[in-house]
Parts: C-alpha cells; structure tokens; sequence
C-alpha cells in the first residue's frame, strides 16, 4: 500500500469540470503526495484496475467480489451519492475496505425535490401551464383542473432513513397528516418527526400521498407492486425519488393508464434512460425527471468535498465519518492498513 511513497486513487473519468463543474477534486488532484488514475465510467472493475490503488471516487461503477486483487491494497471506496446498489457490500467488509456515501450532500436536495413533486402534482402545475400557453381558445379549461390543498390530508413515507425524515421536516408548514413504514426506525425517533408508524399496506391504503425513499436491495426491489398500487386512494399520488426498480414499472403504468391514481412523480425509472416508446413517456398524468432532479450545485458540490474527506481520511489512519459497512472497523487487514497510513502520511 502507499506504493513508492505516494496514496494512489481511482477517479471515475465521468466526473469532469464539464460535467459536473460544482465538483471540486483539486485537493487531490493537486497533492503531491496523491496520483490520480482515471478509471472508465460505468465498467465492472477488474483485479488489475484496482492492483495499484489505496482509493476509489466513482460514479456508477460495479464492484464484485472478483474486483479485489489479493495484493489487498485497495482500502476505500467513496461514491457520489447515496446509492450503492452496484456494490457488493460484504465483499468490501471481506477484504478490509470501507464503503463512505454523501447522505449529507443528498438529503435536502432530495427532500426538495419531493416536495416539487409534491407542489407540481397537487397545484396541477403542468396543466395550468399548458392551459396559460394555449392561449384565449382553452383558457377556459381552468375550471376544470381544481388543485388539491394539502392541510389536513396525509402524507405516507415509505422508508424514513436520512432523506425520508427530512422531507418530514419540510412538510411541517403544510400541516399534513404523516404517516409512515420503516421496519428500521426507532419509534422514538418517528414521534419526534410527528410520524406515526404503519404497516405497509395501511399507507398505501391511508395516504393521499406516497412517498418512496428505501434503497435499492432484494427486500425493496418490487416493494411498489400491483398488489399496494391497488390499495392506494383514487385521488392519491405516488412520488418515487429512490430508485427505479423498487416500484413494478409496468403495473404502475397500468394504474395510471386506468386512472386508478391521480398521478405519479418521478425521478427514477426501471430502465434509466427509458425506450422512447416506452408506454409511461406518453401518460398525462406522470411527471418525470431524468434521476436528476436534486442535481444542484449545491449537492455535487458537498459530494465532492465529502468524497475528498473520506480519501484524506483513510490516508491520514483515520475513519471517514460515514461508512455503509461499520463491521470493517473491526476488520483486521482494514486497521492494519490504516495504521501503515498514519505512519506514512501522519495522522
């Protein structure tokens, strides 16, 4: 580890200034004490790419439990957001190396962009647009669209982690009902977000808005079925900001198809980006965003800067401040690599 002196890490290519302009790397890229590899976005990495590296800052690619070469040097792995479905957790435990996310970055752009959902869905926002844009012939049609207001109507939070319990927050103001499931949660800490905790099908069956906000993981995958969509109110509307396949894409389509629903928001979709012709493309009654609707620069901003802590962590002997996988702290390769850190870059 530490080879010739220097802490090597592996940068996906697809973070650029052009892309991503708000991300900072500089301190890495400038520390004569760091090189910088650029690794290919979106690969499965292989043994050989990650032979020669103390650290990972990637977008989307996938780590197996073949990537890790058996040199063992590879000790961190920090990703650009909250989603690590393309990771394999355990096998980063397994070889003694530390998987850090940015929920600081992500939780309140993510929690607005419920909320603008929530707003566009409700005010018909869409629609009144389109009516304003069709000039004095469907001016008219406004009496046809009535918004709904929101005091007093319930709220359903399906998953109350990080981002979960602070669209709770935002909604205070607008005096709903909220309700929630997270099998996870402590109770506590639900009544101190004036959340009261149901089962799964009571939300669907009680809310006049779902919220989705689980990550994606064999438990969560499908969580949304034909099944839950069924129960949901007629007037209500499902929100998914999380990822796309945790709800049935095809049975929510069919829902909003029949109308069984008012309508939905989404920021993620089954297959991202979706097929032109794929059937929800061309509902009225879905709005949708390219997994990108909390892009702010605010948001890859703090990534950025998150991603950066975390490498200067590890070098340094430290813990970074969030780890996915804390049973690695008690790994023994991952302190013994740590201590050879501290020794080398100081703590």
């Amino acid at each position: 580890m530490a080879g010739n002196g220097k802490f090597r890490i592996g940068v996906s290519d697809g973070i650029t200034p052009e892309t991503f302009p708000h991300v900072d790397l500089s301190p890495i890229k400038n520390d004569p004490n760091i090189e910088i590899d650029l690794i290919k976005e979106g690969t499965e990495l292989k043994p050989e790419d990650v032979e020669n590296l103390d650290g990972l800052v990637l977008l989307l690619n996938k780590i197996t439990p073949a990537t890790f070469h058996p040199n063992g040097r590879l000790s961190v792995i920090a990703r650009m957001g909250v989603g690590y479905d393309t990771i394999d957790v355990p096998a980063c435990t397994k070889n003694g190396v530390a998987l850090c996310i940015t929920p600081d970055a992500v939780r309140r752009p993510v929690a607005v962009a419920v909320m603008t959902f929530l707003l566009a869905l409700t005010t018909k926002l869409f629609k009144m647009d389109e009516i304003t844009r069709g000039g004095p012939a469907i001016w008219p049609q406004r009496t046809q669209h009535w918004g709904v207001g929101l005091v007093g109507r319930t709220f359903g939070l399906v998953g109350i982690g990080n981002i979960g319990a602070d669209v709770a927050r935002l909604l205070k103001p607008f005096d709903m009902r909220l309700i929630g499931y997270d099998p996870y949660i402590d109770p506590a800490k639900a009544k101190e977000l004036g959340i009261e905790l149901k089962g799964l099908e009571d939300v669907f069956r009680e809310a006049d808005v779902v919220s989705v906000h689980t990550p994606l993981t064999p438990e969560t995958r499908g969580i949304v079925n034909a099944e839950r969509l069924a129960l949901m109110k007629p007037t209500a509307y499902l929100i998914n900001t999380s990822r796309g396949p945790v709800v049935d894409q095809k049975a929510l389509t069919k829902v909003l198809q029949n109308r069984a629903i008012a309508g939905a928001g989404l920021d993620v979709l089954e297959k991202e980006p979706p097929e032109a012709d794929d059937p929800i493309l061309k509902l009225d009654n879905v709005i949708l965003a390219p997994h990108a609707l909390c892009w702010t620069d605010q948001c890859f901003g703090t990534m950025g800067d998150l991603d950066v802590a975390a490498m200067y962590d590890v070098m340094h002997g430290r813990e970074p401040r969030v780890i996915v996988n804390r049973d690695v702290l008690e790994n023994q390769a991952w302190r013994a690599k740590l201590n050879a850190y501290r020794e080398t870059f100081g703590g």
